[in-house]
């Protein structure tokens, strides 16, 4: 099938824009996909960006490249329903020329003569950039999303705490990090290579379900104090517990 000519009688020049096309005629010609909308979205957009940190932890190079199209093929269909909003349209260049204009803001050391010698200079700029942009925010809990998996969410709700001193009550064992070396930059998740402590336990039983919640925070709190990523340590840690899984229903099976 010829894709269609691209907007404003543009040619298409580049991939990028051969999948904008290819977007568009999707949404033009298939009956299912002009029924979807922006919340019916949210589900596959779960499931991709999921299969893409499997390919990122796990995966091969081709598992990678496949899943960076699958996710990057959900912000053409946000982009392409949005454009064709009646009350506020954008598209997808609209997007890619916001982000274009946040990153040159938030990297004044690249674009505008600023000096950053270390990735806590770099932070230093990020954060500020941030702040401005987002001004209008009252809490520093703004823009936060509910929405996080749990033990990702309580890492940076600490970080949040830490930041303001109201960090809660926590374990001998956990010292929170400087907040600057953790924040909200894509930086500040490249520590969590570190392997656990050895005899770093997780203590008492709790007696409660509200003990274990106090428990699982205190872990998470010794996560963030060593730099580590307490979501991906449990994703690892259930992948070895279903090899464990497999490995024994294949001696079942051989039996």
């Amino acid at each position: 099938m010829a894709l269609p000519a691209a907007r404003s009688g543009d040619a298409v020049t580049d991939p990028l824009r051969e999948a904008a096309e290819v977007m568009r005629a999707v949404r033009d010609r298939c009956v299912w996909t002009q029924q979807i909308d922006h919340r019916a979205l949210v589900a596959y957009l779960e499931e991709e960006a999921a299969e893409l940190i499997d390919a990122i932890e796990s995966g091969s190079r081709e598992e990678l490249r496949e899943e960076l199209g699958d996710l990057l093929w959900q912000v053409l269909f946000h982009a392409e329903i949005a454009s064709r909003d009646p009350a506020a349209p954008f598209d997808i260049d609209d997007v890619a020329r916001g982000l274009s204009d946040k990153m040159i803001r938030r990297h004044p050391h690249v674009f505008a003569g600023e000096t950053a010698t270390t990735p806590e200079e770099v932070l230093v700029h990020w954060n500020a950039a941030k702040a401005a942009e987002k001004s209008s925010r009252t809490s520093i809990l703004d823009g936060v999303s509910q929405r996080m998996p749990t033990l990702a969410l309580a890492q940076k709700l600490l970080g949040k705490a830490a930041r303001i001193g109201a960090s809660p009550d926590l374990p001998a064992r956990a010292h929170p990090r400087d907040e600057g070396a953790g924040a909200d930059h894509p930086l500040g998740g490249e520590e969590h290579s570190r392997g656990p402590r050895p005899g770093a336990g997780p203590g008492a039983a709790p007696g409660s379900e509200a003990e274990l919640g106090e428990a699982l925070l205190a872990l998470v709190a010794t996560a963030r104090a060593q730099g580590w990523d307490a979501e991906r340590a449990l994703r690892e840690r259930l992948r070895m517990l279903q090899t464990d899984i497999r490995a024994a229903e294949s001696g079942d099976l051989e039996d």
